[in-house]
């Protein structure tokens, strides 16, 4: 099975936040179950963190697509480095 991930580019300044949607992130890999994908965040954004909102301020590492379905992933920009500005 191939894995196709499509993304959008969404651009903020220090103290924005982003919820991922199947909008920004969407992946298929070839099966009937799109919802038991895993993504794994093998380099963690520069300049921020991607959290589950049910517990703030806490970076995740791995998130599903069936979290990424009900709104329950989010970006937050912390302008941690560089210009204030980044994409994700």
């Amino acid at each position: 099975g191939d894995i196709v991930l499509v993304a959008k580019p969404v651009t903020l300044t220090e103290g924005d936040r982003v919820t991922l949607t199947t909008d920004v992130p969407v992946a298929t890999d070839g099966t009937s179950k799109p919802e038991k994908l895993l993504y794994a965040v093998s380099l963690p954004p520069v300049h921020g963190q991607i959290e589950h909102i049910n517990y703030p301020s806490v970076p995740i590492s791995s998130y599903r697509q069936l979290d990424v379905v009900a709104q329950k992933v989010s970006y937050v920009h912390d302008n941690s480095h560089g210009d204030g500005k980044e994409s994700l």
